[in-house]
């Protein structure tokens, strides 16, 4: 199996070298999730090539186990010139649905960075509301390692915050599968039904909630 080369900075250093010294990565997780937030991480590595060497162990956060997230996640925070993470509610995503809603938590993370952006890298989408230059690449947090460090961040955060859902809703297990349709998330729903994280837009909640009243 080839194994895959590890996220560089051959999209930030032209920034850098001409003066935008801000470059922000951002990506969400949480996107395909049927319960629980979207969550975006916004990036900013110092302007150094060294960083690299800080951030070795750094790549898309699907391509990692949980307790390397968590051991990167905290050199990610300890290393980044700034970093933020916001969330949109469920009850946004059933609203504007999930793709604006992204775009929602990516921009309050934005708000939240204590350094003004100059440029943006967005792991596949683009964010036509911020009035910033940015570039949307596919496959992002495998290229960029401000994405990836962005799609850490996203993830761990989204991770401890479902976890904690398992005090507040007990019995659908959010502390094991994260909110995602999985087999015990499937029979937990059918034995109790959605509950108020649940996202009503997504198909297979809104069946269930269909069937509930005929």
């Amino acid at each position: 199996m080839r194994k895959t080369p590890p996220p560089h900075l051959d999209l930030e250093t032209p920034f850098w070298q001409a003066g935008l010294h801000h470059v922000a990565g951002l990506d969400e997780a949480g996107r395909g999730a049927w319960a629980g937030p979207v969550a975006a991480a916004a990036v900013i590595l110092p302007p150094n090539a060294g960083i690299i060497k800080k951030l070795q162990g750094v790549r898309d956060s699907k391509q990692m186990t949980a307790r390397q997230r968590e051991h990167w996640a905290s050199v990610i925070q300890t290393h980044a010139a700034a970093w933020a993470v916001g969330f949109a509610s469920p009850q946004e995503i059933d609203k504007i649905r999930i793709v604006s809603a992204t775009r929602l938590a990516m921009g309050r993370a934005l708000e939240q960075l204590c350094q003004q952006q100059q440029y943006l890298l967005i792991d596949a989408l683009l964010l036509p509301n911020i009035e910033i230059s940015q570039t949307a690449i596919i496959r992002g947090d495998s290229i960029s390692l401000s994405i990836a460090a962005a799609s850490v961040l996203a993830k761990t955060t989204r991770d401890a915050l479902m976890a904690s859902m398992d005090n507040t809703h007990p019995g659908y297990q959010f502390a094991r599968h994260k909110g995602y349709g999985t087999r015990k998330h499937q029979a937990a729903l059918a034995r109790l039904g959605p509950c108020d994280i649940h996202r009503k837009s997504f198909a297979p909640i809104r069946v269930l909630i269909e069937k509930g009243t005929e």
